[in-house]
């Protein structure tokens, strides 16, 4: 007993008599020893070296639990993890209600074949769309096209997993057909897109990115492929993600950012970001836990949208964090991002996903609203600080402000949302729990502290109490955000700030967007975030900077 007894101080508190009693004194040093001892608990046998690193994090762990006990939880403060009764046939059945469609898009200009056919790897999902319904290319072609440049560059890139050639030119003669008999399904129909290698194709291998799984192969369509199939799809390539849906480094390379080959093109959507940047596919389908999306967006100068948690289904692809992950589309415009998400919405909920029955219907452009009615706030304290971007993004306030948009200072909520992240890797660490307990782990590229077989191994540690404990913060964070957010259509952040663990804790919508470029000549972005399941007001935000400025329209060399 003496030995197992120091593993239960790590959360800093302890029994005597049979009372709980708070620790008066600073917590032990977690040793291997200790670590050793602790995880006899749980019938765990790391090693140790592994625990090791492992107790680094466990330190680290320790301290979010101060934290959060810090922090008032009055018994009628549930936590934020729902709990849903109904069996699979009845969330369907519930489901049978009327549909609404998406509304009006802006008109297009009218577009022409350009002379020089190279300049179609940039043109928007709109204007390639156009061309389609217009007759004056087919799919056929552009996949030929979208082909080629995926095959030329990708061995700079190392952007693609797997190439679906065959199932795209199928696709695309199908869309042709449809085009030619007058079937026309609307802008995405005949168009070339790609997914994260973590959503699944029947046919093909679904990876994850990662060595363990890199054979194997999933037998059903994920959500998302279904719906933009049903929106007249084409789907050309599974794209690289970092193993398990972490950085950009996979069993086969390390993705690029092709304005900068030499550079990793961030994490964990990866290779969506790195294929539309270079013009290699019109968008492609990213998701996002932590900055998954925001994150290579940056690196790779395109814009990302980040839905609502729940707004798009997410069956069919890899779970890293039930409560966190969310789906959404890399493209050249906001337009172009609304396009994609009203096709992913359009069939409302899916019942194989109970977060989506929580969002309404459908998504709706609001590409007619008045945005110098708007009221938009900008995190002061954030934009006060000094950072690398900081000339970029207070030029990105001064263009909306001559645009007429009014906004306002505003504080975010109190809570330290870094506290929080370890709900991320608990249920990581659940999610691929047996590749952990089978040792697989160690078959995975990264293996230093901070790589997913030492994560998911310090997260074997976290107390459920400590877990749900968060979940209970998380729902006063929920409500704070509520608060500082009221009367607002939009509000304005740096890409990288305290921000984007926050509202990746509470859910809000996001879309990075271009602004400019660094001195090393890489792209830049600011983020613009919405209120829950008001992507239509936020992207026609965007839509409104992208149409003052250019940063959307440049592209690299390769």
């Amino acid at each position: 007993m003496k030995k197992i007894l120091p593993a239960l101080l790590l959360g800093g508190a302890c029994f005597a008599g049979g009372a709980f009693v708070a620790r008066p004194t600073a917590p032990d040093e977690i040793t291997v020893p200790i670590a050793r001892a602790a995880q006899q608990l749980f019938g765990l046998s790391f090693s140790d070296a592994q625990l090791d690193s492992t107790r680094r994090n466990l330190t680290g762990y320790r301290d979010s639990y101060e934290a959060l006990r810090k922090i008032p939880l009055p018994n009628s403060v549930a936590p934020s993890v729902g709990f849903d009764p109904r069996p699979l046939r009845m969330r369907q059945a519930m489901l049978a209600t009327p549909k609404e469609n998406a509304g009006k898009l802006p008109q297009t200009p009218k577009i022409k074949l350009p002379a020089n056919r190279n300049d179609l790897a940039f043109y928007t999902v709109r204007q390639l769309g156009e061309l389609l319904r217009t007759k004056q290319i087919s799919s056929e072609e552009l996949t030929k096209f979208f082909l080629a440049r995926l095959q030329k560059y990708d061995t700079q890139l190392h952007c693609v997993i797997t190439l679906t050639e065959e199932l795209a030119m199928q696709q695309a003669r199908q869309a042709d057909q449809e085009i030619k008999a007058g079937k026309y399904r609307g802008p995405l129909h005949g168009i070339p897109f790609g997914v994260k290698d973590l959503f699944s194709a029947k046919g093909y291998k679904t990876t994850w990115g990662s060595v363990p799984y890199k054979d194997q192969t999933l037998d059903e369509d994920a959500a998302v492929v279904e719906r933009l199939r049903e929106a007249g799809g084409v789907l050309l390539a599974k794209l690289t993600l970092g193993e398990l849906a972490q950085g950009d480094v996979w069993f086969g390379e390390k993705t690029r950012t092709p304005w900068d080959v030499t550079k990793g093109s961030s994490g964990s959507s990866a290779g969506s970001a790195s294929a539309v940047a270079a013009g290699l596919l019109p968008y492609a389908i990213g998701t996002e836990t932590l900055g998954s999306i925001i994150s290579p967006s940056t690196a790779c100068g395109v814009t990302g949208l980040r839905p609502t948690y729940g707004r798009v289904s997410r069956a069919g692809a890899m779970a890293l964090s039930w409560t966190m992950d969310k789906a959404g589309p890399l493209a050249r415009t906001a337009e172009d991002c609304a396009i994609v998400l009203a096709a992913l919405t359009a069939a409302g909920p899916d019942a194989r996903d109970p977060a989506t029955m929580l969002a309404p219907n459908t998504f709706r452009y609001a590409f007619d609203a008045n945005i110098k009615k708007m009221r938009v706030g900008y995190v002061k304290a954030s934009f006060d600080q000094s950072y690398p971007t900081k000339a970029n993004d207070q030029a990105t306030l001064e263009v909306l402000r001559k645009l007429g948009v009014e906004l306002v200072p505003i504080e975010l909520p109190a809570i330290a949302p870094g506290s929080m992240r370890f709900v991320l890797t608990a249920e990581g660490a659940a999610a691929f729990d047996d590749l952990t307990r089978s040792g697989r782990d160690t078959q995975m590229v990264l293996q230093n502290r901070f790589a997913w077989p030492n994560t998911f191994r310090s997260s074997r540690f976290i107390p459920a109490v400590e877990y749900l404990q968060a979940q209970r913060v998380r729902s006063l964070l929920i409500e704070q955000m509520d608060t500082q957010l009221k009367g607002l259509d939009a509000y304005i952040a740096p890409s990288f700030s305290a921000n984007l663990t926050l509202t990746n804790l509470t859910g809000q919508p996001a879309v990075a967007i271009p602004n400019g470029f660094t001195s090393a000549g890489l792209p830049t972005t600011i983020t613009f975030m919405g209120q829950l399941y008001e992507e239509g007001k936020l992207l026609a935000l965007a839509k409104a900077y992208q149409d003052a400025t250019d940063f959307d329209e440049k592209h690299p060399n390769l």
